[in-house]
């Protein structure tokens, strides 16, 4: 059982230096896969050749667009579990035995982490930590920030991600997790994310947009679940 790290990094992102020491947890059969526009740099393999990762590391370069970076590593990864993760995210010590654990007890599930917001923000994101509990913990809608997790076997039941969706690619993908009767379950942990969009954008500007988005991402899949549940009845 090994996992595969997969990392969309975007043009002239440069904030999976920060990343690096998170996985050094990371075990020899586990790999990280890093997958950007932009071809791999001296940079990079400076970086690896100091850093302490057991995990093997490579560097891949796709077309553009996070959906089809995700689907690019995943395609080219090795092993049985997937983990999607940000480029800003920040992992606790103890995050990777966590999920190491709910991979054995859970691994038919979409795993998914607690959400919490580094410094870096405005102090209103304490709302949005609480925004982002009730979304993911009671309506049971983690987003890709959350560090999701699956099997290949559940990925592939899931179709991937959207790569025609302009926005929201791991919205979609709960969605259908939703619709296909995959489980979602919290590893009980917390992940760490930037707030800096929210501080050079605007609390309630970005808070507003990204509230309004969902919603009309949502309320189209709401449907089909709440459709197709009626019609086994």
């Amino acid at each position: 059982m090994g996992l595969s790290v997969v990392i969309p990094v975007a043009k002239d992102d440069r904030s999976w230096l920060v990343l690096l020491p998170d996985l050094v947890s990371l075990g020899v059969d586990d790999e990280v896969i890093f997958v950007s526009p932009t071809p791999e740099s001296q940079e990079f393999r400076d970086a690896i050749h100091t850093s302490r990762l057991s995990a093997n590391t490579t560097w891949i370069q796709s077309a553009p667009g996070r959906a089809r970076q995700l689907n690019v590593g995943a395609l080219r990864s090795k092993n049985e579990f997937l983990w999607f993760l940000h480029c800003d995210s920040r992992i606790g010590s103890s995050a990777i035995g966590a999920l190491n654990l709910s991979l054995i007890s859970s691994s038919h599930a979409v795993l998914f982490f607690n959400l919490k917001f580094l410094g870096d923000g405005p102090a209103l994101m304490a709302v949005n930590r609480v925004g982002a509990f009730f979304r993911s913990r009671v309506l049971r809608l983690p987003f890709g920030d959350q560090g999701l997790c699956v099997s290949k076997e559940v990925f592939e039941r899931l179709g991937k991600f959207d790569e025609t969706a302009p926005y929201g690619e791991d919205h979609l993908f709960v969605w259908r997790a939703h619709q296909t009767g995959v489980p979602l379950v919290c590893v009980g942990q917390n992940l760490f994310t930037s707030a800096r969009k929210y501080k050079e954008r605007g609390w309630s500007t970005t808070t507003f947009r990204h509230v309004l988005l969902t919603l009309k991402q949502a309320l189209p899949q709401l449907a089909v679940f709440l459709r197709d549940r009626g019609g086994e009845r």
